[in-house]
């Protein structure tokens, strides 16, 4: 297979933000473009259109959740907490790990309290990526990614996810299978690769990587010495099988860095409550970084998502349920209109195939769907750098994240736009 290409290394005489900017695909010219979901966002409330774009859900928080942070600020919970994060929380993260995973981690040396998972990810990537390095991560992937990779200096490597088929089930064809071929993975390690960040459950495809890539990545990073960064911000939204934490596999603990979030899960991605466990070397660089970033923050929300990594199983069951409710009501809906749907295992999104409705470029679609059909979609292709994914230039992303009314009201727009592109 030809190898994707790598993203340039910047001119030393580029700008920090000139190279954040191009590694996520955003600098035109001199001028910095805000990203495609803000920009679609904005276009979902100038025309009042359905936002499937963004990923942020419109359900509540656990009760138990909002009332502790409501009590909190009540009870003068408001200044700054400790730089690594407040005492109950770095516990309740170390309690988690050990009450889903198995996973024994100290909360005073292991710990690091972050604002949301993106702040976790940066200070990672600035602290322990040289110029030079490689960093693999798959693709698509998260837009975050290329900006800090070559804030770093580092070179971005990828590994494509492909479609590897169709699958089976309730009697009929579930959906478009993808995934990553195992050779095209061993083959991207190189003597040069320092980090691989492995995101699973996945944004945007919602795929949930399987043990044998899970074991073939920590395989190749231990013999090439390379670091594991992992996002896990949809670990409890695992909608079909389990999810398996990098750090649980043999000989992983050590090279691994593990990154999660309160705000999917509960709901409450305002308020940016992340974290990174590793062992304390790891833990003490990343910290280096994160303590000139924000320090800290969120006080009073520290204490309330504590509260929520402590809810019962049945409580994370509902969340899991509920969604997964939501995902298949999406689901029929694209396929009722007739798109090639993947199923996703897990997380916020849907990927849809719209070719069949003679879409071939998901990105001059999705700039039109808005003013069609009334709603906002996001194209697999902002996810990717040109040339990367020519195999998914008619994909679309859909969140499924919303409340029923939304969903069927975006539903029903799609169907009489699809109407309109038969007719």
């Amino acid at each position: 297979m030809d190898a994707p290409p790598a993203s340039p290394l910047p001119a030393t005489s580029a700008l920090p933000w000139q190279r954040a900017a191009a590694g996520a695909g955003l600098l035109a010219g001199s001028v910095p473009q805000p990203t495609i979901f803000a920009r679609m966002s904005a276009r979902a409330a100038q025309l009042g259109a359905m936002n499937l774009g963004q990923g942020f859900p419109d359900t509540d928080p656990p009760a138990a959740v909002a009332d502790a942070a409501v009590r909190a600020i009540r009870e003068g919970v408001n200044q700054y907490p400790p730089g690594p994060g407040a005492p109950a929380l770095r516990a309740a993260i170390a309690e988690h790990q050990r009450r889903f995973y198995g996973l024994d981690v100290d909360p005073a040396t292991d710990v690091l309290v972050t604002t949301g998972a993106t702040e976790a990810l940066a200070s990672a990537i600035l602290g322990l990526v040289r110029p030079g390095d490689e960093v693999l991560t798959l693709a698509p992937w998260y837009d975050a990614y290329g900006a800090l990779i070559a804030l770093a200096g580092g070179i971005h490597r990828t590994v494509a996810i492909r479609e590897l088929g169709e699958e089976g089930g309730d009697g009929r064809a579930r959906g478009v299978r993808l995934g990553v071929d195992l050779e095209e993975l061993r083959c991207a390690f190189t003597d040069r690769t320092r980090l691989v960040i492995v995101n699973s459950p996945h944004n945007p495809t919602g795929i949930v990587l399987d043990p044998a890539v899970l074991s073939a990545i920590v395989e190749e990073a231990t013999a090439h010495d390379a670091l594991i960064l992992t996002d896990e911000v949809y670990e409890h939204l695992v909608l079909e099988g389990a999810h398996v934490p990098v750090a649980t596999l043999p000989r992983a603990r050590e090279r691994t860095i593990t990154v999660s979030s309160a705000g999917k899960t509960f709901s409450v991605t305002g308020w940016k409550i992340g974290w990174a466990c590793a062992p304390a070397p790891l833990i003490a660089a990343i910290t280096g970084i994160k303590q000139w970033l924000t320090f800290t923050s969120g006080a009073p929300f520290q204490g309330a998502v504590a509260a929520g990594l402590a809810l019962p199983d049945a409580d994370y069951a509902e969340i899991r349920e509920d969604l997964r409710a939501r995902r298949d009501l999406l689901v029929a809906g694209l396929r009722d209109i007739g798109a090639r749907v993947s199923v996703p295992d897990a997380g916020y999104f849907v990927l849809a195939d719209l070719s069949p409705l003679g879409a071939q470029d998901a990105a001059e679609l999705c700039e039109r769907l808005p003013e069609e059909a009334g709603v906002v979609a996001i194209p697999v292709s902002a996810f990717l750098r040109p040339g990367e994914g020519d195999h998914l230039r008619s994909w679309v992303r859909f969140a499924f994240c919303k409340d029923r009314e939304t969903l069927r009201e975006a539903i029903s727009r799609l169907e009489h736009w699809a109407q309109t592109q038969q007719g």
